[in-house]
This record gives structure tokens, sequence and C-alpha cells, in this order.
């Protein structure tokens, strides 16, 4: 069943956003080599309780930490330990954070030192790829009208589309209905209405869309061992169209914004 949310609920969620997106920024400017994953999941968890929330990843299903790291070929669920970050690795960091019982999630994949040329191009493309899905996360859009758009635009650059693991509705719970796949055809699912409350996060990959899970339960890496990038928003759909509640600062610095018409509101 598909809760729609109030909008109390979507401003209290908007509150929640903002500390995801305030810890996540810090956590993407503190990223530089020799600085390790674990490092990083500490800044993570002290960040997001000094702003009166609770890390949702931290203990859910039994995932010992407050982030997932992901570097290079890890597409998601990478567990942060003892690795120390080197030039040229690309890495993405997933974290939320539950405020007055509300979650928000939020994704980003950053170059830490100097990286290729090719890798830079695979971020640019995956945040593309949330754009597009974003602005069509409009009112009487059908819900695979978002992941058409993402798998389209990935397609056409020459990427591939991770279809093992998909977005979310998100609320009190961390991963709530509908699941948003970031593939298939257009014109399917369910009416896109306001109120509705999605995490929308396509799993970009350099070469095939199939992955693996590692011995541990969690990792899930590319089966080619090429790159994968990650980017994820928690967005509510409104009267007024999708309103981002985990925007960055600076977020869309390299982007064209209107040319991927999202109603991209900073929180204030």
């Amino acid at each position: 069943m598909i809760a729609l949310k109030s909008p109390r609920e979507i401003e209290i969620m908007r509150r929640s956003g903002k500390i995801t997106s305030s810890v996540l920024t810090s956590l993407l400017k503190a990223a530089k080599p020799g600085m390790s994953l674990r490092e990083l999941d500490r800044m993570a968890e002290k960040g997001i309780r000094e702003r009166g929330a609770i890390p949702t990843f931290k203990g859910y299903q039994g995932f010992p930490a407050s982030i997932c790291a992901s570097v290079n070929e890890v597409v998601v669920h990478g567990i942060p330990g003892d690795r120390i970050l080197r030039d040229g690795d690309i890495l993405s960091i997933d974290i939320g954070a539950t405020y007055e019982k509300y979650v928000s999630d939020s994704a980003a994949t950053v170059a830490i030192g100097n990286v290729s040329a090719e890798a830079k191009r695979l971020l640019r493309v995956t945040q593309e790829c949330l754009m597009v899905g974003i602005a069509s996360m409009q009112q009487g859009n059908r819900l695979s009208d978002i992941g058409h758009a993402v798998q389209q635009h990935a397609e056409k650059h020459g990427y591939g589309v991770v279809r093992a693991l998909v977005g979310h509705g998100v609320g009190t719970k961390m991963h709530e209905e509908p699941q948003v796949p970031n593939w298939g055809a257009p014109g399917r699912g369910i009416v896109l209405k306001p109120g509705i409350v999605l995490a929308i996060e396509p799993m970009i990959t350099e070469g095939t869309f199939e992955v693996e899970t590692l011995a541990d339960g969690w990792t899930v890496v590319t089966a080619d061992g090429k790159l994968a990038a990650h980017f994820e928003h928690t967005i509510a759909l409104t009267d007024d169209g999708p309103r981002i509640l985990t925007l960055r600062e600076g977020d869309f610095m390299e982007l064209d914004v209107a040319r991927y018409r999202p109603k991209a509101e900073l929180a204030a």
C-alpha cells in the first residue's frame, strides 16, 4: 500500500532531508586521498546525531554502519572499514537520517583526487540520470516514466543501468511502496499524485548492468569489475511539481537545471 504524505509530514521530511544533505555535503568535502572509510562513517554518525536525528542505516537489517561507502566497482552497500581512499578512486556515499520518525535518504558519488576523464563522465551522466528521473516525477505521469527516462539517458551515453536494485518510497520507514526501477517502458504503474514521496536512485555502470553480491551479504559489485556511480535524492511530489527534500548546496553547479525541469528547492 502506498501512503501519500500530508503537507505536515512533508515538512517534517524536509527537515530530515536538510540533516541528511548537510551531513552528506560535509562527507563529500572530507573525502580525500589518505582518509579511511571508517573515519567518514564516524563523521556521519556524529553529524547526524548532533543535528538531533538518528542514523537510519545503522542496525538496519543488521547493517553495521551509518553510511554505505562504495569505492570504484562497488555499486552500493559497501561497509565502511579500514580501506584507505587513493588518488583516482571514485566513492559513492549513501546516507539516511531519521528525524521525528521520518526518514530521508540520499547518495552521491565523488571523485577522490585526480580521476580519469572516463570516471568524470560517468559521474556527470549518472547525476544527469537522477535529474531526468526527477523531471519525470510529474502529477499525472506513470511511475515507470521515471525509470524509462533514466534508462534512455544512461544508454544514450553507452552506460549500463543496474536492474537488480531499485529506488523506493520513503516515509516513516526507509523502504516503503512503491519500488522505483531505473529502467522499463513508459506509461506503466501507478499514476503519480501529490503526496507521494520517492527515493530515486540511478545506479549506472561503465559496462554490464549485471551485479554480484560479495560474501559479506551486503557489498554489491559490478560483474565485470568496471566502475559504477550512484546518485539519489528524496523527492516529494506536490501540487507545484517535484520538491527535492535532500538538495545540497551547489548540487547543480555543473548542470543546466532548467533542462531537466525539476522543482529544485534548497531546504531553508
